[in-house]
């Protein structure tokens, strides 16, 4: 059981990040498709509205028979599986990292942003689950509120445990650090348990049940509707 919540709490965690950068990248990619389609289209129209020389014209095809074929670009090289890694990391740090000379306040105001668009739509739709899954199990309004007090206390533990591994570099947006997201993870998972027990103590064993039954995972559910956007700015890079 403990090893099951330590691996919802990994791809849970891991699901946040990658909400928010999924939402950012796709922005980017619309972003230079939009610019790309502009200047194609005004390239176009440039050259459909230009008059045909006729002798500019055949002088153009002549030199181009003469001159064989066009000249192209290498071919680019495939990435490699680690190549492709280095990469990602390094845009992972430049996004999620602080950058030079960058205040702990600029940081919070590029960052939490993008963190609260990239978790809209998974909160949005966790918060629809558990609704759901109150009413199969006849969770009363009571029991939903000492339900969110609970989870209130849950999210400042997990906020502090967070702050904490982020300022000994246990997590960092730098580098590669597998032993440490372990590590992490362990003690969110212990963190999570923990919260699984208070719930216990608010609704009955049918209730618990019935909420299982369901497909509902309250792990899921406080992995993303923990307050991530609150979590304070990862030190300055090591150079």
């Amino acid at each position: 059981m403990a090893r099951a919540t330590r691996l919802l709490a990994v791809t849970t965690v891991i699901a946040a990040a990658a909400a928010i950068w999924l939402f950012v990248d796709n922005r980017d990619l619309r972003s230079q498709l939009s610019e790309r389609t502009a200047t194609a289209g005004s390239s176009d129209k440039v050259a459909a509205s230009a008059p045909v020389d006729p002798w500019t014209q055949t002088t153009r095809t002549a030199a181009n028979k003469s001159s064989g074929p066009r000249p192209s670009l290498p071919e680019q090289k495939d990435e490699s599986r680690l190549e492709r890694r280095q990469r990602r990391q390094a845009e992972f740090a430049a996004m999620f990292g602080r950058l030079e000379g960058e205040t702990e306040e600029a940081y919070r105001a590029r960052i939490v942003p993008l963190i609260k668009t990239g978790l809209a739509i998974p909160r949005s739709r966790v918060e629809d689950l558990r609704k759901e899954a109150e009413a199969a199990a006849h969770v009363t309004a009571e029991q939903s509120r000492k339900l969110d007090a609970a989870f209130d206390k849950v999210y400042d533990n997990v906020l502090d445990y967070t702050n904490k591994a982020i300022a000994d570099g246990v997590l960092s947006p730098y580098e590669r650090n597998v032993s440490g997201w372990l590590e992490y993870a362990g003690g969110l998972g212990t963190m999570l348990g923990e919260v699984n027990g208070q719930i216990g103590q608010i609704l009955s064993a049918d209730q618990m049940k019935a909420l299982g039954a369901s497909g509902f995972e309250w792990g899921e559910y406080l992995g993303l509707e923990a307050p991530w956007e609150n979590l304070s700015a990862p030190p300055p890079p090591k150079h």
